[in-house]
């Protein structure tokens, strides 16, 4: 005969009793339901008082079931689980999961963070986490909800948005006093900063400058990420390859200046693609996106000064 809704008052002595019996121990039991050991001994002998039988038998240092405890075990112990995984799963759906956007540590530091503030302030609600590598991400395997990749056409996965091209052009700090002229007739007085990336010879001095000119130089500083190159520049320390669409707010700013003429990459050359992990994303993931391409299409048309 089953007990009413009314005599069903003792859920918090029948939780405790499972998890002596999972753990078969008391003190685990206790640990596990951040309470003392003698708080746990009670819940399981109360609970013994209102059903009228023993349910554990206690030796030295060892406890057992009795066949009345060892029949409530298994029924508790399976329905307990039960409202555990169900609970957990409501709690995991309304919970406000954070949107992972993975770039280059260049496109981060330069591109993203910068902008970053304006969209925290159109959606507060929305947790945004930054993942700044130079490697290309699994994005379902790794946790990641966007993506931004730094190639060309046809290595750009399905699917994926062209946010914007590509513009170099040497830049260095306006206390250098380097006025615009041809790369070929910069001065030789400052040091050339250079990102050491041989696969990408549009951001290589060589592919700039002659040997000879190279040579004339106040050395080469080399990097191996792309915002130290920059970092060195606004420090006033020597002339950059500036990836220009990255670097606007600095050249706005007045924090670098152009010291020659730019060069564009062609429709083949690389440019800056959005990647979505899911076909139909979550609201949050949308609004970032979204935010996104908006940003791409101003730095898009954007010009200097």
């Amino acid at each position: 005969m089953s007990l009413s809704l009314a005599q069903l008052a003792y859920l918090d002595q029948l939780k405790g009793f499972v998890a002596v019996g999972r753990r078969m121990s008391i003190t685990l039991a206790a640990d596990d339901l951040c309470l003392t050991q003698s708080a746990v001994s009670r819940q399981i002998l109360t609970l013994e008082e209102l059903l009228g039988v023993k349910l554990l038998v206690r030796g030295y240092r060892s406890i057992a079931f009795t066949a009345e405890g060892e029949r409530l075990f298994r029924s508790a112990d399976g329905a307990i689980q039960q409202l555990q995984d169900i609970m957990g799963e409501i709690r995991n759906t309304s919970e406000v999961k954070p949107v992972t956007v993975s770039a280059t540590i260049g496109v981060t530091g330069l591109w993203l963070l910068p902008r970053l503030n304006a969209f925290q302030k159109l959606y507060p609600a929305v947790d945004v986490r930054l993942s700044a590598n130079n490697r290309v991400s699994d994005l379902r395997n790794d946790g990641i909800d966007l993506a931004i990749r730094y190639c060309n056409a046809k290595m750009a996965p399905a699917g994926s948005i062209r946010l914007f091209d590509e513009s170099v052009a040497p830049v260095a700090h306006p206390s250098l006093g380097i006025k615009l002229r041809p790369a070929s007739k910069l001065p030789v007085k400052w040091p050339l900063l250079e990102f050491d990336e041989a696969q990408k010879s549009w951001l290589m001095w060589s592919d700039w400058l002659g040997a000879e000119e190279r040579a004339k130089a106040h050395g080469i500083l080399r990097f191996n990420q792309y915002d130290q190159v920059i970092q060195a520049a606004v420090a006033g320390q020597g002339i950059a390859l500036g990836r220009l669409e990255l670097i606007q707010t600095l050249i706005d700013e007045g924090r670098l200046m152009i010291v020659a003429p730019a060069r564009k990459q062609g429709e083949d050359g690389y440019a800056n693609w959005l990647v979505q992990a899911e076909d139909q994303p979550r609201a949050e993931v949308s609004h970032v996106a979204n935010w996104i391409q908006e940003q791409a299409r101003q730095t898009q048309e954007w010009q200097p000064a």
